[in-house]
């Protein structure tokens, strides 16, 4: 719930502390923001053009996560924020999508409340119901967050877009930060048929570097497994990724149901921890 994580929270006009009025937050310098019946708020300085992903992409990400399908993913997710030097308090995933990593970060350990930052509005309103302990907050996460400063004690990116200077300013020293990043294998027999966008060779190393000085490698976990999928499956593994915004709705089901079916599918991702120094 809000109340849980309001005392984290930052107002992003003027970085106060914010606290819960009926259905608002609000500074002691007036801001005021309201909770939406679904139970999220939006917490932004200045309007902004983004939007996130649709309500089809939400749609089409929570069946297939619901589904299991990604299990050992969210399970090396949740061992890299419960390893060594983790701690309770406050966890974030920043683009947290439909908050389902965070929740089950969250169930590993009842000490901890999270936050999902996220921009997609339909995400936002599964997020917030997402786990008893999750608050969802609406934000851009290029701009700077609504988060005090050395607040959280774990950070979660998970296939979503970095600000490295905001994450080393709320993540506190000795805190850890959890980036998953497909791998140059990851879904590559989908990539040719479907023209789906392809991973650089040397992703991770972009990561590193982009990240160093604050934050330096801890852990790296390659998680790899298989899957077969039934067209609809591949359908909602596509839809609810950043190829979805590239490939045609009727163009992805013609290339896809032209598979034999099941689809053969080889997940490939790191799990790579960071400390804060």
């Amino acid at each position: 719930m809000l109340a849980d994580v309001t005392p984290y929270l930052a107002c992003p006009h003027c970085a106060a502390t914010l606290t819960v009025a009926g259905q608002q937050l609000r500074c002691a310098a007036g801001h005021a923001f309201d909770v939406a019946r679904q139970g999220y708020v939006t917490l932004l300085a200045a309007p902004t053009s983004l939007r996130g992903d649709t309500a089809d992409m939400v749609t089409a990400r929570a069946a297939f996560l619901d589904a299991g399908h990604y299990r050992p993913i969210a399970e090396a997710i949740t061992a890299a924020a419960s390893g060594a030097g983790c701690v309770a308090g406050c966890v974030v995933d920043v683009g947290a999508g439909t908050g389902h990593y965070l929740a089950q970060v969250l169930d590993a350990d009842p000490r901890r409340v999270g936050i999902a930052l996220e921009i997609s509005k339909p995400a936002l309103r599964r997020a917030a119901r997402a786990h008893p302990r999750l608050g969802a907050v609406g934000c851009d996460v290029w701009a700077p967050l609504p988060v005090r400063d050395a607040a959280i004690s774990v950070a979660l990116n998970v296939f979503a877009p970095r600000n490295p200077a905001e994450l080393a300013r709320v993540v506190a020293p000795g805190g850890t930060l959890v980036v998953v990043t497909p791998t140059e294998a990851h879904l590559a027999g989908l990539v040719a048929g479907l023209g789906l966008l392809t991973v650089p060779p040397d992703k991770h190393r972009q990561v590193t570097a982009a990240l160093a000085g604050p934050f330096e490698p801890s852990t790296r976990d390659v998680v790899e497994f298989g899957l077969e999928l039934l067209h609809d499956d591949v359908l909602s593994l596509v839809g609810m990724g950043p190829s979805a915004w590239h490939v045609g709705a009727q163009v992805l089901r013609e290339r896809v149901l032209a598979l034999p079916e099941p689809v053969r599918v080889t997940v490939s991702v790191l799990v790579a921890g960071y400390g804060r120094t």
